[in-house]
C-alpha cells in the first residue's frame, strides 16, 4: 500500500467494461487505494478472482504504514465482507482444487515416499472462535488426529504457545512447533517411522533471548489495550497476539495505533497481521517454513527424496511453509479457506470439517495399504 491521501468523490459513477479491464490488468502489481472502495470490489470480484489474488499486495505489514490504510485493507479483505461470486470461486479452484476431489492423485504422487503431516491449529484443526481459550477440536477431529499421529510423523505448527496447544491436543507422540515455530518440542519415545529420533526429547528455541522483551511488551500492551472493549492480548511465549475479533470495527484503528506506538519502541520486534489478530514477533529470520525444514531434518529427511510432506493451514503465516514446499519441489500445501485468496498452496479445503475428512481418508488409505502387504 502507498501512503497517499486519496480524496474520493461522494458520487460514485458507474464503471464501464473497459474501465474494469484496465483496472484488472494493473491490479496484481498495484497498491491502489481504489481497492478499499466497495463500489469497485463487487464488479472486480467477477473478473476471475483478480481482486482476491491481489489482496496480499493490499495487506502489507503494519510497520511504517498508516493505520487508517491498514484498517481499510482489512475491511476490504475480511471474509465476512468478501463478495466472492461463483465465477471467482470457480476460477480460483482451477488453480487450487479441492484436496478431497484430488485425493487419489495426491496419494499417487506420494507413492513410495513417507508422508509427514504438518497441521496448523486454529482454523484448521479447530474452528475460529471469539475466545481463543475455547478453540476446542471436535470429538471426531480428536479421534482422527490420534489415528493420523499413529500412522504418520505429525507436527502441530501454530502461533500458540506449546503449553496451550498441548492442552487442546494432548497427544504425546506429536511434534509441537509453537510461537510460529520458535518453540519446538518432539516426542520422547522412539517410533518406527522416525529415521532420526534417538529416543530423547527434542527442544529447539531460536528466540530464547527475546523472552524478557516479550514479557515486558506483554505487560505494556495489556495496560494499553484496557480502554478498547473486546481486545485481548495473548502471551504465546516467544510472540504476542492482540486479538480484535470481538472489538467494534470503529475501534480497530485506535487499537492498531496503540499497538504500533508500543512496538515502535522495540526495533527488535516486528508487527504483522493475521485473521483479526495482530502478531508481535522477534525480527529473527524464523517462521513456519523454517520450522518445517527443521522438523524434516530432525526426522532424518533433510535433502531426501523419500519424503512427502503435507502441510495444512489457514493463516497468512502458513504461506511461509507453502513456499518452502514449492521451493523444495516435494509434498503439497493445502490452504483452508472458503474464500479465494492468493496462496502458494496447491490445494484447498473449506473448513476444519473438510480437514477432518481429508485426514480420515489418509488414515483409511494407510490402513488399507498395510493390510494388503
Amino acid at each position: 500500500m502507498t501512503n497517499q491521501n486519496v480524496v474520493a468523490s461522494s458520487e460514485v459513477k458507474p464503471l464501464n467494461f473497459n474501465t474494469l479491464f484496465v483496472m484488472a490488468a494493473s491490479i496484481s502489481n498495484s497498491n491502489s487505494p481504489l481497492l478499499t472502495n466497495e463500489a469497485v470490489q463487487e464488479p472486480l470480484a467477477m473478473l476471475g478472482g483478480l481482486l482476491s489474488l491481489s489482496q496480499r499486495n493490499v495487506m502489507k505489514r503494519l510497520e511504517g504504514k498508516k493505520v487508517n490504510n491498514w484498517v481499510d485493507s482489512l475491511r476490504a479483505s475480511s471474509p465476512t465482507r468478501a463478495k466472492s461470486g461463483n465465477q471467482e470461486k470457480s476460477a480460483w479452484n482451477l488453480y487450487h482444487p479441492s484436496a478431497l476431489d484430488m485425493f487419489d492423485q495426491i496419494i499417487s504422487n506420494s507413492k513410495g515416499k513417507q508422508i509427514v503431516t504438518f497441521l496448523d491449529y486454529d482454523g484448521t484443526l479447530s474452528p475460529i472462535v471469539a475466545d481463543p481459550d475455547k478453540a476446542y477440536m471436535s470429538t471426531k477431529m480428536k479421534g482422527t488426529l490420534k489415528e493420523i499421529a499413529r500412522h504418520f510423523p505429525t507436527a502441530i505448527v501454530t502461533g500458540r504457545c506449546i503449553d496451550k496447544v498441548y492442552n487442546f491436543v494432548r497427544l504425546a507422540r506429536v511434534y509441537y512447533a509453537g510461537s510460529h515455530g520458535m518453540d519446538i518440542k518432539g516426542p520422547t519415545k522412539n517410533r518406527s517411522h522416525e529415521k532420526g529420533n534417538n529416543g530423547k526429547a527434542m527442544l529447539f528455541q531460536p528466540a530464547s533471548q527475546f523472552l524478557p522483551m516479550i514479557d515486558e511488551v506483554y505487560k505494556i500492551l495489556q495496560e494499553k489495550t484496557k480502554s478498547v472493549p473486546g481486545a485481548m492480548v495473548e502471551n504465546n511465549k516467544f510472540c504476542l497476539s492482540v486479538h480484535f475479533r470481538c472489538v467494534d470495527e470503529k475501534s480497530w484503528a485506535p487499537l492498531a495505533e496503540q499497538v504500533r506506538l508500543v512496538i515502535n519502541e522495540y526495533p527488535k520486534l516486528k508487527l504483522t497481521q493475521g485473521r483479526k489478530v495482530l502478531e508481535i514477533r522477534p525480527t529473527i529470520k524464523w517462521d513456519k517454513g523454517k520450522a518445517l525444514e527443521f522438523l524434516l531434518q530432525s526426522l532424518g529427511y533433510d535433502n531426501s527424496n523419500e519424503v512427502f510432506p503435507i502441510y495444512i493451514g489457514d493463516d497468512r503465516t502458513d504461506e511461509d511453509a507453502f513456499k518452502v514446499l514449492r521451493s523444495r519441489g516435494q509434498g503439497i500445501g493445502i490452504l483452508v479457506s472458503r474464500f479465494p485468496k492468493e496462496t502458494d498452496a496447491s490445494y484447498t479445503l473449506e473448513d476444519p470439517s473438510e480437514v477432518e475428512q481429508f485426514l480420515r481418508r489418509l488414515v483409511e488409505w494407510k490402513r488399507s495399504a498395510l493390510t494388503s502387504v
